[in-house]
């Protein structure tokens, strides 16, 4: 053999082993730990080509090449399975962890706690706060009670109309469901009515256990033709929902008429005064059976239960001494 032909097979063998020790030195660096040393959050927009999804990730910590990630991309074949959105990544992970997470469309989902109890305007404030959500709270009215309180899950890009379309849907079914189970003998006339009084109920107590009774006490009184003298009712009738009544109702606020006032009103207001959650209303719809007419704070979260006003009178007297001392 030649030694012009000796040192051309030296010199290509040379470049096999390299290509081949560089090719292995990739796929170790593929399944390395990746850079990042904390979580990170990086948006994906609809059109980002492979150099612009590189580019980002590579940014945000989460790679530390990204000639080398487009390079992985076009050997995995992955370029139009490469899928827009909002990502979250964990600290160190892999390269190739990456690409397989925006190649399935693992998006982060994000999570919306609506609160048991919340008026319309709360909970539009709320959802306008929302981040990564689009549009505009819907212009038409957002009655009271016609939203379910749930935590609700949206991603990057979801609207804020579907995001109330899909409260306003749970609580239907809701509402349906459990009016369909409904206990006998309640003096409500139909599902509107049930949700007015759960939303009193709701506003009441904020213990589970005891809204079942609570909501024995109000269905006792509508049966007895008894006005609710619902605090809670006025409450709204003076703030609309627009806020909290930051001070104690006084004996005016009690005496001024006003159509969600049960202290001069009979019946049932108008509406419900917020959004209940499901605990209330299905304490409204089955509720405790007994004798009680009257109930009031117990100065420790809950409620001092009677059936007669003299026995009312002497709990009223025990809850004020409990707030003397």
């Amino acid at each position: 053999m030649k030694p012009l032909t000796r040192a051309l097979l030296a010199v290509l063998l040379a470049a096999a082993l390299a290509c081949a020790g560089g090719y292995v030195w990739f796929l170790s660096w593929l399944d390395a730990p990746g850079p990042g040393q904390r979580e990170a959050v990086v948006l994906v927009p609809r059109g980002t080509g492979v150099s612009g999804i590189a580019q980002r990730l590579t940014e945000a910590g989460v790679v530390d090449h990204a000639r080398l990630l487009e390079l992985a991309v076009w050997q995995g074949g992955l370029s139009a399975a490469l899928k827009a959105g909002e990502y979250q990544f964990p600290p160190a992970e892999s390269p190739r962890a990456v690409l397989e997470r925006i190649a399935a469309g693992r998006v982060l989902v994000r999570r919306l706690t609506i609160p048991e109890g919340q008026t319309s305007a709360e909970i539009r404030r709320l959802v306008e706060a929302a981040e990564a959500m689009t549009g505009a709270w819907p212009v038409e009215a957002i009655p009271e009670g016609s939203l379910l309180p749930e935590t609700y899950h949206y991603v990057y890009g979801d609207s804020r109309p579907e995001l109330v379309a899909r409260m306003r849907k749970a609580r239907d079914e809701l509402l349906a469901g459990l009016w369909g189970r409904r206990a006998a003998g309640l003096p409500l006339a139909d599902p509107g009515q049930a949700m007015i009084l759960a939303s009193i109920v709701e506003a009441e107590t904020p213990l589970a256990a005891e809204r079942p009774r609570v909501a024995g006490v109000y269905l006792n009184r509508l049966k007895r033709g008894m006005r609710l003298q619902a605090d809670p009712t006025v409450a709204y009738g003076i703030t609309r929902g627009e806020k909290e009544l930051e001070r104690p109702l006084s004996r005016d606020d009690l005496a001024r008429p006003s159509p969600w006032n049960t202290y001069t009103s009979d019946g049932l207001p108008p509406t419900p005064i917020n959004h209940p959650g499901r605990a209330s209303l299905a304490a409204t719809l089955q509720p405790e059976s007994h004798d009680f007419l009257f109930f009031v704070a117990d100065g420790k979260g809950g409620h001092l239960f009677a059936q007669t006003y003299d026995q009312h009178l002497r709990n009223v007297a025990a809850y004020r001494a409990s707030q003397r001392r």
